[in-house]
């Protein structure tokens, strides 16, 4: 037998096999066993940790904003409320594409640049993933029949109900109280990440700005489950929002409205105030604009149209500064007394013009300018119920700028004195201090001539001309500037304490002078042209008032005319000079102060004097032409009768 004829071992094979099987079926056990305890490591040690992952994807928290804190008028009428509102939303983690899906629904709903990049925004500020974001706020019925149609083409994207801020009287109201829009970058850096999430909206100006924590109210918590598409399946728990409180204005809407009403087609800006608190009861600057356009974000073409204006509505004139003309005069009259610089029976002889010793300048009275006089022999009384402005020029060379500072000081000007109007401007009072940091220069004779008058550097806002006249209203009595009256339509009234100290003058009489010569600005329509209150032709004598007002008028220089005009020409707008009013009555028992001011209207006595006057009747008076139960002073008790010495 031959080598290649050897038969084979299969004893030595079915070692070999034996071998190599229980090889393999060590390896695959300590694969089982390794897979094993993989699985109890898995289903057991990490139990916890997998199923609250598991659950991540399944059960979401969500945050429910709450409902905003509506705004009230004193008498309980609603200035901003929250409307029911149809949006559509879209959870972007459910929408197959954004671009697509939202170049679909542009063929079905108007939807904007705007809208896309508004989108843009909040899926960035997105609190958590698989929330919802608004697309498009208020959609009418068509697109929302238009969009349910075809909501099978459109996954992501539902319509919810959802309550929205809305202004129910417009433009009325949209300087007073302000507006909510979307919150931006820097915004979302200083809100509570926690308490804002669901929330795009925060107050911008105004009330809604200043009360905004007050406003908002606390979020709350949803735990849903949802499904892979991300449909809610079940709300698992919900802890509830906390709404926002209501707040309740000093503003009377009627009030606003009739001063709206009684600037007509003048620019301006109105406030009038309760000398009792302190309290606005209307802030007006016109034209103005509609605040519901800002809600859920204003669109480019809204906004490029409001700030192009030239008009400028989204300017709140009411807060903003100007030369205040001769509404200053009453303060600075006080100031002479109680300074004693002069007396009441002082008198100045005004040939119409006034020039300081050594200086070549020639300053004129208002009067040269209508018949080249003056106002001869002037005291006190009559400077200012006849505006004389001589009289104010020669108390100037007297009355050091400082003096002027620190006097008027004390009636607010020069500071925003509100508790919660903070976008108020501070205005400009001067002193040689003022000019010397903010020019770098000294101060001049001339300038305090010019101050006098409250023209040069002087500017004051409406507010701070309303402030301090009810200040004069008050005989120093102090109340700072407040909008909001209460919080909660049943809760007690905000009682305030003033930060700023009363005036005191050495005599107190004093004030009850000052006042009666505001009064006459009114009042006083007898003894000729010459002792004619400047406002008296147009405010009392073809309609007598039914109570006693004190005012006083003013008229300031905007710019000076070009060299080339002639005198027969109409003025430009904006060469014609501010007007303005200030006003507190009744002079007795005051119980509303006011100051107008009308841009260009070019006579303080003629245009801003009646419009003050409009607005204190609408007030005071009743339909009728009475005044109102509530302001009318108790009739006087009856006097018994003395006894005699024999009576029993």
């Amino acid at each position: 037998m031959t080598e290649r004829h050897i038969l084979k071992d299969h004893n030595v094979e079915r070692r070999v096999f034996l071998s190599r099987l229980f090889i393999g079926a060590g390896i695959a056990a300590v694969l089982v066993c390794v897979l094993i305890s993989r699985m109890v490591y898995l289903q057991v040690e990490q139990h916890a940790y997998y199923t609250t992952k598991s659950d991540s994807y399944r059960i979401h928290t969500l945050p429910v904003a709450p409902n905003r804190g509506r705004i009230y008028d004193r008498n309980g009428i609603l200035l901003a409320d929250n409307k029911p509102s149809y949006n559509l939303t879209v959870v972007k983690e459910s929408a197959r594409s954004i671009d697509e899906s939202l170049d679909l629904l542009a063929t079905m709903i108007e939807l904007t640049e705007d809208d896309r990049e508004k989108l843009q925004g909040r899926l960035k500020r997105r609190p958590v993933p698989f929330s919802s974001v608004p697309v498009r706020l208020n959609l009418s019925e068509e697109e929302i029949a238009n969009i349910a149609v075809n909501q099978f083409r459109l996954p992501g994207f539902a319509i919810e109900a959802q309550l929205v801020r809305h202004y129910p009287q417009g433009e009325l109201m949209a300087h007073a109280i302000g507006y909510i829009g979307s919150i931006s970058e820097e915004e979302m850096k200083t809100l509570d990440p926690v308490n804002y999430k669901g929330t795009d909206e925060i107050g911008k100006i105004g009330v809604e700005r200043f009360y905004e924590d007050i406003l908002h109210g606390t979020v709350g918590y949803e735990q849903v489950e949802k499904n892979a598409s991300g449909r809610i399946m079940q709300v698992l728990s919900r802890t509830d929002p906390v709404a926002g409180q209501d707040v309740v204005l000093h503003l009377d809407s009627k009030l606003q409205k009739a001063a709206v009403d009684s600037l007509g087609e003048f620019k301006g800006g109105v406030i009038a105030l309760d000398p009792a608190t302190g309290g606005v009861l209307a802030m007006v600057s016109k034209p103005s604009f509609d605040p519901n356009l800002f809600i859920g974000g204003i669109s480019r073409a809204d906004y490029a149209r409001l700030s192009k204006d030239k008009n400028t509505p989204l300017f709140n004139r009411a807060l903003g500064k100007y030369s205040p003309g001769s509404t200053i005069k009453p303060f600075l009259g006080l100031a002479a007394l109680d300074t004693g610089l002069r007396t009441r029976e002082y008198t100045v002889s005004d040939p119409g013009h006034f020039h300081i010793d050594g200086s070549s300048h020639v300053y004129h009275d208002w009067t040269w300018w209508v018949n080249r006089s003056g106002h001869d022999l002037v005291s006190l009384e009559r400077a200012i119920y006849q505006s004389c402005d001589v009289y104010f020029f020669d108390l100037a060379t007297d009355m050091s700028i400082d003096t002027m500072h620190d006097f008027l000081a004390q009636f607010g000007f020069g500071r925003n004195t509100s508790i919660d109007i903070p976008q108020a401007s501070n205005g400009t009072l001067p002193s040689t201090q003022w000019k010397r940091d903010a020019m770098g220069q000294p101060w001049y004779p001339g300038e305090t001539v010019n101050s006098s008058i409250g023209q040069g550097y002087t500017e004051t806002t409406p507010l701070q001309l309303a402030t301090a006249t009810m200040l004069m209203a008050n005989h120093g009595k102090w109340h700072q500037p407040a909008m909001v009256k209460r919080l909660g339509l049943n809760s007690p009234d905000i009682e305030r304490t003033s930060e700023y100290p009363d005036i005191q003058v050495q005599n107190a009489d004093d004030w009850t002078f000052i006042g009666h010569a505001m009064s006459e600005v009114v009042h006083k329509g007898t003894g000729g042209y010459r002792n004619t209150g400047t406002a008296y032709p147009y405010i009392a004598a073809n309609n007598p008032l039914a109570y006693t007002m004190a005012g006083k008028s003013g008229t300031a220089q905007v710019k000076s005319m070009p060299a080339d005009f002639k005198k027969s020409d109409l003025v430009p707008e904006e060469y014609r000079d501010n007007a303005l009013f200030i006003a507190f009555a009744p002079v007795e028992d005051p119980k509303i102060a006011v100051a107008v001011f009308v841009e260009h209207g070019e006579s303080g006595s003629s245009i801003a004097g009646p419009i003050a006057r409009q607005i204190i009747d609408a007030y005071l008076l009743d339909e009728s032409g009475k005044l109102k139960p509530e302001f009318t002073p108790p009739a006087p008790l009856p006097t018994a009768p003395m006894l005699s010495a024999s009576a029993p």
